[in-house]
């Protein structure tokens, strides 16, 4: 818990954690989304658009980042589907 002498004051009493959360959220959205550009977009994209809608349901400070989750989470899904409309398959092939 908080004690009362380790919070801010001008912060009301109980919304902390949550918006220490909701921040995590938005910054971990950003993270994932700019990882499954690269590996995993079948995967990070879902994560990464669900935890930038949740950090923005809850009020998070880093707009601005759960807004590039938001948006890497959704090119994480349409790289995975331009993969899977030119390649047929699920991943990056290199080889031609």
């Amino acid at each position: 818990m908080i004690e009362a002498a380790d919070r801010d004051p001008r912060e009301p009493a109980g919304r902390g954690p949550r918006r220490s959360d909701a921040d995590s959220m938005a910054v971990w959205s950003f993270v994932l989304g700019l990882v499954g550009l690269l590996v995993f977009n079948l995967v990070l994209g879902p994560v990464a658009l669900t935890l930038a809608t949740l950090a923005l349901r809850r009020n998070t400070t880093r707009r601005g980042r759960a807004a590039l989750g938001l948006t890497l989470g959704a090119a994480d899904l349409i790289v995975l589907a331009a993969l899977t409309a030119t390649d047929h398959t699920l991943s990056w092939s290199l080889a031609t």
